[in-house]
């Protein structure tokens, strides 16, 4: 069983939602003064939100936990079990929820009051943590009761994640999502080695029950502080009276997803690089010890280039203000080519050098998807367009590993990379060859059109 993705203003998370127009775009929210200076593209420029700097600071303690439980857990399952097969099985059990129920999680964020949804979810996974350490604590942790938590786990996920990635987002103005998602992305990295580097002792010094403990704690943190928080100035929330025709039901979350291209795009663009790459876990793991001839050792480098290139990532993309689709696309694209050519990486010290912009492309395309899905939809389906992505994004989160490491298997580690790295490229690239076909010749108002914005942003950015 792993521990819940921890609250943050980021997901997918932390995708998060509507300040773009268009014809294809619901209308903006009403003009408020920002809080933060007009056109500041600061990456720390949501932290200026008192409310904001409490949250990240909750959640950097969770992350810690988060992490620290997460280094010793399949170690545990591993003792409890000696199956690889059930290690995996636990994984899968506290995964599926979010793949059947993540719909009918988002409609309850949309319905239920989002700081006390935020709140009760946090207690329950608390109390999870705790029963856990004090199972493992007396020896009574059965494989039965691992599959029972793993499951409970993953259903109060369904709820948790998009409500807490929301919450993240009422406390700063729209124009600071990204900062917002940003920072929740760098506190992510952060907690990331803070608990791995800190698990060790801890759990040497106190046992494996400790890592539970301290994420059961972790959770209790997270609860206590968002009684606290206040929405900021502009902010678009949920909990404002909503149009009574907006019904909250699971369908209408589906249909909405389903009607906007740009949403339908985004599936497309991050599951093509999610299955055919991007799990450099894998990838990189299997080409550095396998053509490459290294180790451990050598592995451990990869991967804290990796948390590095993401880290930095996370805070360039904090200056982004108004992703697209577009962007999305051709991060997605710039990441299959730099793949193909970590492919055909000599050696590791080369390697290590690609994967600094992997890492830090990875990063921008998250945040910029995260900010999409949090920013386009109307505030009184955001959760149920979360639970739409939390399900889509769980199928291939799944099938990512499958075909990969079929494809390992069948091509090599660098047969594996290159072909992936040609696909998404390939398909990033006809199809928007294919777009620009239909489109047609641009018109001379079309064209004077782009001018006058290209022209507005570049005053606004002076």
């Amino acid at each position: 069983m792993l521990p819940t993705t921890k609250a943050s203003p980021a997901t997918p998370n932390s995708l998060l939602p509507a300040q773009r127009s268009g014809p294809d775009r619901p209308a903006a929210s009403p003009a408020v003064p920002p809080a933060t200076p007009s056109g500041s593209r600061a990456p720390w420029r949501s932290l200026r939100h008192r409310s904001m700097r409490w949250w990240s600071l909750a959640n950097l303690v969770s992350n810690v936990g988060a992490w620290m439980q997460l280094t010793v857990q399949n170690l545990l399952v591993l003792q409890l079990t000696g199956s690889a097969a059930v290690t995996g099985l636990s994984l899968a059990l506290q995964v599926a929820p979010g793949l059947l129920l993540g719909l009918v999680g988002g409609a309850a964020v949309d319905r239920w009051p989002r700081k006390l949804t935020a709140t009760v979810c946090q207690a329950v996974l608390a109390v999870i943590a705790f029963a856990t350490a004090a199972l493992v604590a007396f020896g009574a942790l059965s494989v039965p009761a691992l599959m029972v938590l793993a499951v409970l786990t993953g259903l109060v996920a369904t709820v948790e994640g998009p409500a807490c990635a929301l919450l993240g987002n009422d406390l700063v103005p729209p124009e600071d999502v990204p900062s917002a998602i940003s920072v929740g992305s760098v506190v992510h990295s952060v907690g990331r080695l803070a608990g791995t580097a800190s698990a060790g002792v801890v759990v040497a010094l106190f046992g494996m029950a400790s890592a539970y403990v301290v994420n059961g704690v972790s959770f209790v943190l997270v609860a206590a502080v968002i009684p606290f928080l206040r929405p900021a100035a502009g902010a678009v929330t949920a909990d404002a009276p909503q149009p009574t025709a907006a019904a909250q039901g699971v369908r209408d979350g589906i249909a909405f997803f389903c009607s906007r291209r740009r949403l339908v795009a985004l599936a497309c663009l991050t599951g093509l690089g999610s299955v055919l790459g991007r799990n450099y876990g894998l990838t990189l793991a299997a080409l550095v010890s396998g053509a490459l001839h290294g180790g451990a050792e050598e592995f451990g480098v990869i991967a804290t280039v990796l948390a590095v290139g993401g880290t930095a990532g996370a805070v360039l993309a904090g200056r982004l203000r108004n992703p697209s689709v577009r962007l999305v696309a051709v991060v997605t694209a710039a990441g299959g080519v730099l793949q193909c050519f970590a492919a055909l990486s000599p050696t590791v010290l080369f390697l290590a050098l690609l994967v600094v912009p992997m890492a830090v492309l990875e990063s921008l395309s998250d945040t910029a998807v995260s900010t999409i899905l949090q920013t386009d939809p109307p505030a009184h389906l955001r959760g149920r367009v979360l639970g739409a992505w939390r399900s889509v994004s769980t199928v291939w989160g799944l099938a990512g590993p499958l075909v990969l490491g079929g494809s390992i298997q069948a091509l090599g580690a660098r047969g594996a990379l290159l072909s992936g790295g040609l696909v998404v490229g390939g398909a990033v690239g006809g199809a928007a060859a294919a777009r620009r076909r239909s489109a047609g010749p641009v018109t001379a108002a079309a064209a004077e059109g782009r001018v006058a914005v290209a022209e507005e942003r570049i005053a606004v950015a002076a």
